[in-house]
């Protein structure tokens, strides 16, 4: 995907591309199918086998000549030079922090010359760095990412779960801190990091069934294991399976995950699926080493419980069951029951919970409510109970992040951050309520977005529900219907699109009008929006951005064929029935590695796990769900569709590589218009989890220079290029 060919670039700039041979169109084998006395016909059914010579042909033709295009954009490679430009500002990032109870910090860090985040610990705040792990030398020969870490209670070790070109399926190795060396055993096929023992030598892990991103069993009846450092990975322990607990009734698409929780002294085994409400059992931790272990309910999914933390006296969880904008309860662990458990934070009709962000401290709990998703607040409950108390912040707050280090500490850290303004992270003291800046990360000053406007606007539907849209963009941006719009959205798993600043992201902003349509099926106003956008639903999704693009052309932000929608996974729902309904609103569709085929989602190896946010063939009214939220099943012969680039990523794990294939085949096919349908699949790429610095930025810049060329943005214009 970013093996720039120069010579073609250069090329590009004076010659009309598609002078060049067309890439090979790839011939439909139709399969008909019925279900529940519906019948589908999938036109394009042979493009599923991905290792079909003819299928590979048409795929690295298609990807080449996508590639080719993009290059020869004019304004693409000043966009990358912008983005490098603003990462050299800041002499270093700082994510994922772990702060442990003995006041050792554990870190990832991007200096402008690296690629992959590296990981290091300090002990306190102002203690010296160390670098643990840096991925960019872990394997000469190949490159890796660094997909998540885990520090062992004491410190003394970490985990790190390790990957090759974006697969996030890889290894987890284990670094001796005091000595900065690895343990010789590595870890295999492991999906999800762990969690760690009270021993501080014995590491949880559920690993896949296979490498393979196509083998549909590879993520079916895993098992979650038990790993002591030192022993070879065959001899690892099942703790938690259907193998070893069959009564439990574990469905194959489950994954189990076994924790243990310092706090209470017990180990939780999760039953995972993207359902966000939570399935957990609980036992003793002693029982681990004295199998069976004698697992009992903690939560179940009609308790609708999405989060939970604890102390050493009781368990506090968020939950939406009858409460649509969430509240916040607590039960003892001496009476372990949902049922009995008191309410510490009633429901806010006005404001939803941020069911990530409850944080305990020895002071109490704090907590984050937001309005409309943008607008985020900072409360406090005493551990004595009593109404929450609004904690007045520094600086006005479009989403915040809790850091606290234990239940026995008092300490507590605040991130705030906007769309325009950068994060700041605050040491908050509870008894003077003062807020003490300690950055982790470089500061950096953007002067290109000191004129930036933002507006948090509330649009009507095609249901005359009210949708949450933020519009970014330079002060004096004439309302005259010319500004070219780029509307970015997501719209699933109750996932809300918060504000956060990233100067590459604003760049649109620098040419017309940045948008982020807020759509039913995330959780900007809390569960109750999700559900108005999920399985039967899950259109009001895509007509939340259809209303979103009709109001800012009513407005005069904007004027039709001057739109550009963009969204990535989940997301392609989204932008795949937005441009499928109304193909004559949009200028530019991106769908990057989208879900397009919903229908055979259950097919591919990430979709049965899937199945409690989108739907069932096996259930009639899901099924029906099902199709109507398909994309690839919208398209129409004959219709004039709008100039669409198709993303993939041959080792994606989460959206296979056929479902953005079979999209991209059957519209090239039907479409009318002459403007130009660009399907690029990165073979050296997954789902964008992991890809170096350089390739995020050229991944965007391939987003923006192709909807900016195609909006008519003057300098991004190049030759007159025809369709296929």
């Amino acid at each position: 995907m970013r093996k720039c060919l120069i010579v073609i670039l250069l090329l590009g700039l004076q010659l009309p591309l598609f002078g060049q041979t067309a890439p090979p169109v790839i011939a439909p084998k139709p399969v008909t199918e019925e279900y529940f006395g519906v019948k589908i016909t999938d036109p394009y059914r042979n493009v599923e086998n991905l290792e079909d010579p003819e299928v590979k042909a048409w795929m690295k033709a298609q990807a080449e000549q996508a590639r080719n295009t993009l290059d020869a954009i004019p304004g693409r490679q000043g966009l990358i030079d912008k983005m490098n430009e603003f990462d050299q500002r800041r002499a270093a990032r700082i994510t994922s922090l772990k702060i442990l109870e003995t006041d050792r910090y554990f870190y990832l860090k991007t200096r402008p010359q690296d690629q992959q985040p590296k990981l290091y610990y300090r002990d306190g705040y102002k203690g010296q760095e160390t670098l643990l792990f840096d991925p960019e030398k872990y394997n000469r020969e190949k490159a890796y990412s660094l997909n998540n870490f885990s520090p062992s209670p004491d410190g003394s070790k970490v985990a790190v779960c390790v990957s090759e070109k974006g697969a996030e399926l890889g290894q987890i190795i284990f670094i001796n801190t005091q000595t900065q060396t690895l343990y010789p055993e590595r870890l295999d096929r492991a999906w999800f990091n762990g969690s760690w023992l009270p021993d501080n030598k014995t590491f949880s892990y559920t690993p896949a069934n296979s490498h393979n991103v196509q083998d549909p069993n590879a993520r079916l009846n895993t098992k979650a294991m038990l790993h002591t450092l030192g022993t070879f990975q065959n001899k690892d322990k099942d703790a938690l399976s259907s193998t070893s607990y069959p009564s439990m009734g574990i469905h194959p698409e489950e994954y189990p995950k076994v924790n243990y929780d310092r706090n209470t002294k017990l180990v939780y085994g999760r039953l995972n699926t993207v359902s966000r409400y939570l399935k957990i059992y609980y036992a003793p931790a002693s029982q681990l080493t004295l199998p069976p272990v004698m697992w009992q309910p903690l939560f179940s999914p009609e308790q609708e419980i999405t989060s939970f933390v604890s102390d050493s006296t009781h368990i506090y969880f968020i939950t939406s069951k009858d409460a649509p904008h969430q509240k916040v309860m607590r039960m003892p662990l001496s009476a372990i029951d949902v049922n009995k458990a008191e309410v510490v934070v009633a429901e806010n009709p006005e404001e939803a919970i941020d069911d990530q962000k409850l944080t305990i401290t020895k002071d109490g709990i704090y907590f984050v409510r937001t309005k409309n998703g943008v607008e985020a607040m900072l409360y406090f409950v005493p551990r004595t109970g009593g109404e929450p108390q609004k904690i007045e912040l520094p600086q006005a707050a479009g989403s915040i992040n809790l850091l606290a280090k234990s239940p026995k500490s008092s300490e507590l850290w605040v991130t705030i951050s906007g769309w325009t303004t950068d994060a700041k992270r605050y040491y908050f003291d509870l008894a003077s309520h003062k807020f003490t800046s300690q950055p982790l990360s470089t500061e950096a000053e953007y002067p290109e977005y000191a004129d930036m406007v933002v507006e948090e606007v509330m649009i009507p539907s095609h249901d005359g529900v009210k949708v949450p849209v933020s519009l970014i963009y330079k002060k004096g941006t004439p309302k005259n219907g010319t500004a070219p719009v780029l509307i970015y959205g997501y719209g699933a798993y109750s996932t809300s699109v918060n504000p956060a600043f990233s100067p590459s992201f604003l760049l649109w902003a620098q040419y017309g009008v940045l948008a982020i349509a807020h759509v039913r099926g995330g959780g900007e106003l809390g569960e109750a929006w999700h559900k108005a956008g999920q399985k039967a639903t899950k259109p009001n999704t895509w007509k939340d951005l259809i209303a979103s693009a009709e109001y800012l052309i009513k407005n005069n932000y904007t004027g039709p064929q001057k739109i550009a929608i963009y969204g990535a996974s989940a997301g392609g729902i989204l932008i795949g029935r937005a441009m499928t309904e109304r193909p004559d609103l949009f200028a530019v569709a991106i769908p990057k590695v989208g879900c397009l085929n919903a229908v055979r989602m259950e097919e591919s190896p990430n979709g049965p796990v899937n199945v409690p946010e989108f739907g069932t063939v096996k259930k009639e009214d899901e099924y029906k769900a099902l199709i109507e939220m398909d994309a690839y099943l919208h398209i129409k012969e004959g219709i004039k569709y709008p100039a669409t680039l198709i993303t993939a990523g041959f080792n994606d794990p989460r959206v296979i590589a056929w479902q953005p294939a079979k999209f991209a085949a059957r519209l090239m096919a039907s479409n009318k218009s002459d403007k130009p349908i660009l399907f690029l699949t990165d073979y050296e790429a997954g789902h964008g989890i992991g890809d170096a610095k350089q390739k995020q930025f050229e991944n965007l810049a391939d987003v923006y220079s192709f909807g900016l060329w195609q909006t008519g943005v003057p300098n991004f214009q190049t030759v007159t290029l025809g369709n296929k």
